[in-house]
């Protein structure tokens, strides 16, 4: 016989060839079916991956896309927050400090003496608060700001802000006009929004932005907040139109959704970046229908929350 020659496997290596190969397979196939039996799929989009709960996903930011409205998760998670590693997330405003000035109180109706008390605004003497104006039906501005602010406080809040209001609903009246100013010069706001709805004429519809006027007189000198409030006022019309689908006002600002003015003492006192909405003109039907419901205000404050986040984070 040559060295090259070739000859079959003894029996007993091929039996163990045999057992080893029949081992394989079944492993294999209990593998699978403890696999199949524990709910082995892979997970769909949406789905929390296997050990890993809903909430742990959401904190990840890696569950799915169908967030809120207002840009959290549905939970008011804003995708990112928790992760650990990745920062604040794409619009957070952690850090930030925002002042909101529901206009008016409801109580101010009762306190006449009280808010007609004339206090200093810089360059005249004014009084120290109003009632605010209504709907037709008696629903009051005062009740409409309220809502709106504690709407935009909540979703301000989820994305990190710290919201200071000037009043809750938790004063007897007011307060003047030149103590809201100093609530959000005090928080040291990077932002402060005073809140209201007009009462003007049926007809006249639509919402616009009060900006400061340059005004340096007695204790007003808004010289350094002029530009900052008209960057703040112009993108709050912005995203306020846009979620709201309001059109601006047709009575006031030229078709701009913009009005400057020297004679508030909320605007003329301020030393922060400081505008006035009027969301909507309560003595118009039309307005009135969309303030009075629950949800147009929370687009209102939805888009009042995409203005002042896009002036603090742009």
């Amino acid at each position: 016989m040559s060295n090259g020659s070739t000859f079959p496997p003894p029996r007993r290596l091929r039996g163990t060839l045999l057992l080893v190969l029949v081992a394989v397979v079944v492993v294999g196939l209990g593998g699978w079916l403890f696999w199949r039996s524990s709910g082995g799929e892979p997970p769909r989009a949406g789905q929390p991956a296997p050990g890993r709960s809903a909430d742990d996903e959401a904190a990840a930011g890696t569950a799915g896309h169908g967030g809120s409205p207002d840009g959290t998760d549905g939970r008011g998670h804003t995708p990112g927050d928790g992760s650990g590693t990745a920062g604040p997330p794409r619009g957070s405003l952690k850090g930030r400090t925002v002042a909101i000035d529901p206009g008016h109180n409801p109580h101010n109706r009762d306190h006449g003496r009280e808010i007609a008390r004339l206090v200093n605004i810089g360059n005249e003497r004014k009084e120290c608060d109003t009632t605010g104006t209504a709907t037709n039906d008696d629903y009051p501005e005062a009740s409409f700001t309220l809502d709106v602010a504690r709407r935009a406080r909540t979703l301000l809040e989820r994305r990190g802000a710290k919201v200071v209001f000037t009043q809750d609903g938790d004063r007897p009246y007011g307060p003047c006009v030149d103590e809201r100013a100093a609530i959000g010069n005090k928080a040291h706001a990077d932002a402060a929004l005073s809140l209201h709805a007009d009462g003007s004429g049926a007809g006249n519809r639509g919402f616009h932005v009060i900006l400061p006027a340059r005004v340096t007189a007695g204790s007003a000198d808004t010289s350094d907040i002029v530009k900052p409030s008209r960057r703040l006022g112009e993108g709050l019309a912005r995203r306020f139109m846009a979620v709201t689908g309001s059109d601006p006002s047709n009575y006031i600002g030229d078709g701009t959704g913009l009005d400057v003015r020297s004679d508030l003492g909320g605007l003329n006192l301020s030393t922060v970046p400081k505008v006035f909405i009027e969301c909507g003109n309560m003595r118009d039907p039309k307005d009135a229908a969309q303030l009075t419901d629950p949800k147009w205000r929370q687009k209102a404050a939805l888009g009042i929350t995409e203005g002042i986040t896009d002036f603090l984070t742009h």
